[in-house]
């Protein structure tokens, strides 16, 4: 084993593979190292980067969605052109109706809810601390309060530190404005052209790489669209089924604000585990201040529709596509989080998605070549179960 050849790449560099290694390490971080110095070179990038990343990513979601509805009308010998046209000009038309049919109603309900919801939040803590008065825990609920009012007390201070006084805050609040406007503006036509070019496009990049490569690429590239465009179908689904099902369930028990509360469970509801865990809490703090009954039908309403969803909206939707287990998805989900705040927790499901399909790929690779190189030696790998290797 110790005189097995050395790869083309590894004789090309002219060194053996410990060498080889050590060599890239060091380069690696003499690279890592340059950076640090001289990374506000890259400035402008970041900030191009950060200009054209939202709407694009908005584009690549609208094209998981509306990509098979495209392909049907071409299988219906509509010009793809043409059907692309036609969908988004209907959605268009769609969202426009749906905006000028319910914002009123929504608007009145979030505006009301805004300026009544502390309101909800003094009277369940009074409610909680008269109870807790009569237990052990009261002069712990006393100190306590005082901390957090104390914190609280704080917070106007730590904005204006934070961001720098009013001027600063206002530019801030401005520039994140404009740059919402601008993904909004200009997505349509980045999905115009994925829609219409998504194959030329790939193509391309595919001829851009040795052809030694491009097979592999080609094949990873088909389970990244795969597996990416079956979660965003599916959990976009899942997310309005819950929205629409809360929704029935909140005018049935006639709680408040049962649209607003709706549209807060189906849009957080992107977020696995997570977001129905956040969704439910403005939902019970109004239905305990209406009335312990109504908690009740709230918390019978939330079962039912969980129970739905566990049992029957997403294993038929969802199916098994993603295949990850809960505890890596909580972990994904708070490191993400962490670092790349709510966009990272929004993406970071799909993001993990794409990482995976890479290594399990490589890591097939890897194992071939051990069957190969040292099988006879010491045992093969399966690869029966490695559905990217074959």
């Amino acid at each position: 084993m110790d005189n097995l050849p050395s790869s083309r790449l590894i004789r090309f560099f002219g060194g053996h593979n410990i060498v080889f290694m050590l060599l890239v390490a060091i380069l690696v971080g003499v690279t890592v190292y340059i950076y640090s110095k001289v990374s506000f070179i890259f400035h402008p990038i970041f900030v191009i980067l950060s200009t054209i990343g939202p709407p694009i990513i908005l584009a690549f979601i609208a094209y998981y969605l509306l990509n098979p509805i495209v392909n049907l009308l071409e299988k219906l010998h509509i010009p793809r052109i043409w059907g692309i046209i036609i969908i988004i000009l209907g959605i268009i038309g769609l969202l426009t109706g749906l905006v000028l049919v319910t914002a009123p109603a929504i608007e009145t309900q979030v505006l009301d809810l805004a300026q009544n919801f502390p309101t909800y939040i003094n009277k369940m803590s009074a409610g909680f601390k008269t109870w807790i008065d009569d237990s052990f825990l009261g002069s712990y609920y006393d100190d306590a309060y005082d901390w957090v009012t104390a914190k609280l007390s704080n917070i106007p201070a730590d904005v204006v530190k934070y961001v720098g006084g009013a001027t600063e805050g206002l530019v801030s609040f401005a520039s994140t404005l404009t740059h919402i406007v601008i993904a909004l503006i200009t997505f349509p036509f980045f999905l115009f052209f994925l829609l219409k070019d998504s194959e030329k496009f790939k193509q391309y990049c595919l001829k851009l790489l040795p052809p030694k490569f491009r097979n592999d690429a080609n094949h990873i590239l088909k389970h990244m669209d795969l597996q990416v465009g079956s979660y965003i179908q599916g959990q976009i689904i899942v997310a309005t089924c819950i929205g629409l099902l809360l929704y029935i369930g909140y005018l049935i028990i006639g709680l408040d604000y049962a649209i607003t509360l709706a549209i807060i469970a189906a849009v957080t509801s992107v977020v696995p585990y997570l977001g129905p865990m956040i969704a439910v809490t403005p939902a019970i703090i109004i239905a305990l201040v209406t009335s312990p009954v109504m908690l009740l039908k709230m918390a019978i309403v939330w079962a039912a529709v969980q129970f739905l969803e566990g049992h029957f909206i997403s294993p038929n939707i969802m199916g098994k596509t993603m295949q990850i287990h809960p505890l890596t998805i909580m972990v994904v989900l708070l490191v993400s989080g962490n670092l790349f705040g709510i966009f990272g927790v929004v993406l970071a499901i799909p993001g993990y998605a794409i990482l995976k399909v890479v290594i399990t790929y490589l890591y097939g690779k890897f194992k071939g070549r051990y069957n190969r190189y040292f099988g006879k030696d010491a045992g093969t790998y399966n690869l029966t179960d490695d559905h990217l290797h074959r």
